[in-house]
């Protein structure tokens, strides 16, 4: 995979610049010491459990049956605003959500992603009744600000109950590229990654460039190669270098071809998704978004992991804006896959859901802000 993957050099040496981290223009990239991601070895971690809650989605389906379908738990977070109680859980265009995870009496939390806005991640984490200062690791899947537009207001809140030095895991510098959408010639500034409230809040950077342990319990693909039928939408640009207004990449870290660009269709090289081998059950593969295309992305987790047996694949697939015969294309990909279960989200849209309930009766399952799933004993 080459220059799409880490440069152990440029890591390590970035990881020995102390304090002072990447310096551009008069230390603008400065404080933020990067360092790889453990390396996922030839012993996969099992777990014995994991809970997946939707902290952040487009929807809330107050009244949607709780229970146990199949062999999954479901729980709905059900509370009504009322006059005496005016607070509700909130939804927007993002995905943000908290994992748990437990090997005997050895438990993990991770939060991934960070939604679109901080007001809403914090309003229904405190509503979830999520205590922050029991996560092990942030993992954010890629570099769209509908996954991490909220991360600013979240550490602004929550900075100082973070575990100290608490592993901030991300697919390589892409992620802080600045990034827009919409027309070339009328663009819409679509943001980027603040590396002073990361510096701030005293994350640990870690590059998970490539298949790396998830707060040792769970595990990132790393780079998806693009190897299946699916044709991903370029639907951002990235900008290469630093942005007049301080934000920005630093060229010499990202793959070679595209350093010497100023401007560049996101290709998503950056993005990861992230899994977990549950015991007696199998591969639990979340991709956030799918942008590098959710057929690749289990491919890459079973290629990663040796684990052939998928028992569930959550998240977006990005299928929204798709035709039908490409979704109806996915839909038989991964029923060659036989997973469990399908949990659709984000931005996979109406028409993969009816497609794959007629496919695949009895596996797909409904989800929605406040939702918990718990997979394992």
């Amino acid at each position: 995979m080459g220059d799409n993957l880490d440069n152990p050099a440029r890591r390590n040496a970035l990881a020995a610049m102390g304090p002072g981290g990447i310096g551009l223009a008069g230390g603008v990239l400065s404080n933020i010491r990067a360092a790889p991601a453990p390396a996922l070895t030839a012993t996969l971690p099992e777990v014995d459990r994991l809970s997946v809650c939707v902290v952040t989605d487009s929807y809330h389906h107050l009244f949607e049956a709780a229970g146990k379908f199949g062999e999954v738990a479901v729980q709905r977070w059900s509370r009504p605003a009322t006059a005496e109680a005016p607070r509700t859980l909130q939804n927007e265009w993002g995905l943000a959500l908290h994992l748990e995870s437990a090997r005997g009496a050895e438990t993990r939390q991770v939060l991934v992603d960070f939604g679109f806005t901080g007001g809403t991640l914090n309003n229904n984490l405190e509503l979830l009744g999520i205590d922050v200062a029991k996560l092990d690791a942030l993992l954010l899947s890629h570099g769209h600000y509908d996954h991490f537009g909220g991360m600013v207001g979240f550490l602004a809140a929550h900075g100082k109950e973070l575990k100290p030095g608490l592993p901030f895991y991300l697919g390589g510098e892409e992620c802080f590229c600045s990034r827009e959408t919409g027309p070339a010639d009328a663009p819409s500034n679509f943001g980027a990654l603040d590396r002073r409230a990361i510096a701030a809040a005293g994350l640990q950077v870690l590059f998970a460039e490539r298949p790396s342990l998830l707060a040792g319990h769970g595990f990132t693909t790393g780079y998806i190669p693009e190897v299946s039928f699916e044709k991903p939408a370029r639907s951002s640009r990235m900008k290469i270098g630093l942005q007049p207004d301080g934000t920005g990449s630093a060229p010499e870290d990202l793959p070679a071809e595209k350093r010497g660009l100023s401007i560049v269709p996101d290709d998503f090289q950056h993005e990861q998704a992230t899994c977990f081998n549950v015991k007696g059950k199998g591969l639990v593969v979340m991709t956030s978004c799918g942008h590098r295309g959710v057929v690749n992305s289990v491919r890459s987790a079973i290629k990663v992991s040796g684990i052939a047996k998928v028992h569930a694949i959550i998240g977006g697939f990005h299928l929204m804006p798709m035709p039908q015969e490409y979704v109806r294309d996915t839909v038989a990909a991964l029923k060659e896959f036989n997973p469990d279960y399908l949990i659709p989200m984000h931005c996979t849209g109406t028409p993969f859901y009816e497609t794959a309930k007629q496919e695949m009766p009895g596996r797909v399952l409904l989800s929605s802000t406040g939702t918990r799933f718990r997979f394992g004993r």
